[in-house]
């Protein structure tokens, strides 16, 4: 059985994945110059690149960007601030109430370690924040982390692990983890 958590380049699978991506990149563009104030523009062109209608209650400020935009689930009365990315090949869902702050990625899929691996698939896994969370300016999620309910991600921090609900976390996260012979 294929690993789902896997998608493989050169593949029919890859190819439709490239397609989609080329063509949100296309709504993405298009929402970016979008004047701020046409509210309803941007509510349908975010409609499309998700798939389904926006909620009413959900606020996305342009830039945004996204790869896929069919895996982001919205709650409600999400707020997301400019200049955000959202890779969601994975999966990216955002609970009620979700405050993201501006300039934060939220990564869902990710490359293998090892050089010889890195052209032939890449990984996914879903990230998911929890409703009344709060992500501070500059954040990044990466892939398969889940932020518990009213957790608060400090401005910078890069989020390798789960986040219990109720939390405080701040700081860079970047240590040595494993060495490999490639």
């Amino acid at each position: 059985m294929p690993d789902q958590n896997r998608l493989y380049i050169h593949t029919a699978e890859w190819a439709r994945v490239a397609e989609r991506i080329e063509y949100v990149t296309g709504l993405t563009s298009r929402l970016n110059v979008l004047p701020f104030d046409d509210k309803a523009g941007r509510a349908a062109l975010l409609s499309d690149i998700i798939g389904r209608p926006l909620p009413a209650s959900v606020t996305v400020y342009p830039p945004f960007y996204t790869d896929h935009g069919l895996r982001i689930e919205f709650g409600e009365n999400v707020f997301v601030n400019q200049n955000c990315t959202f890779y969601d090949q994975g999966g990216i869902r955002l609970g009620d109430g979700v405050l993201i702050g501006p300039k934060t990625n939220l990564i869902s899929s990710d490359h293998p370690v090892r050089a010889s691996e890195r052209p032939e698939f890449i990984t996914r896994a879903p990230i998911t924040i929890g409703s009344g969370a709060w992500l501070g300016a500059g954040v990044t999620v990466l892939p398969g982390v889940t932020i518990g309910a009213g957790a608060v991600v400090g401005a910078g921090a890069v989020v390798t692990k789960d986040v219990p609900p109720h939390t405080l976390v701040t700081g860079p996260a970047a240590f040595e983890r494993k060495t490999w012979d490639d």
